[in-house]
């Protein structure tokens, strides 16, 4: 087994239970990270025997671009595609950051983080 990290991926998205959020939006972070077997990979050199990063990423940044009033719930529609799409997936982590939320205070980021298996 092996964990490919995918980190730092920037959005500008609408999520939030305010009006305001969706109107007007703000800067997001997503990490992801999948647990998958990389023996066969690590020795072919071939993409296709390894998960594409930059299909996470496309995950990512399409499920970002769809609004929801949580994060919980945009983090478990990314972890539900990768899972789908990715049949390699063991298991997928994924972090999700609103940065500077408006919660009325100093504050650089409000990460929600989920964690799933494959059954």
């Amino acid at each position: 087994m092996g964990i490919i990290k995918v980190e730092n991926i920037r959005t500008y998205s609408y999520h939030g239970c305010l009006e305001e959020e969706a109107k007007i939006g703000s800067d997001y972070r997503v990490d992801i990270e999948v647990k998958a077997d990389l023996k066969k990979s690590s020795k072919s050199d071939k993409l296709a025997d390894t998960v594409d990063y930059v299909h996470l990423n496309l995950i990512v940044k399409e499920e970002m671009d769809i609004r929801s009033e949580l994060l919980e719930h945009v983090a478990k529609r990314i972890q539900d595609r990768i899972l789908k799409e990715i049949p390699m997936v063991s298991r997928v982590k994924t972090a999700v950051s609103k940065i500077n939320p408006p919660i009325g205070g100093d504050v650089e980021q409000v990460t929600i983080v989920l964690k799933k298996s494959r059954k």
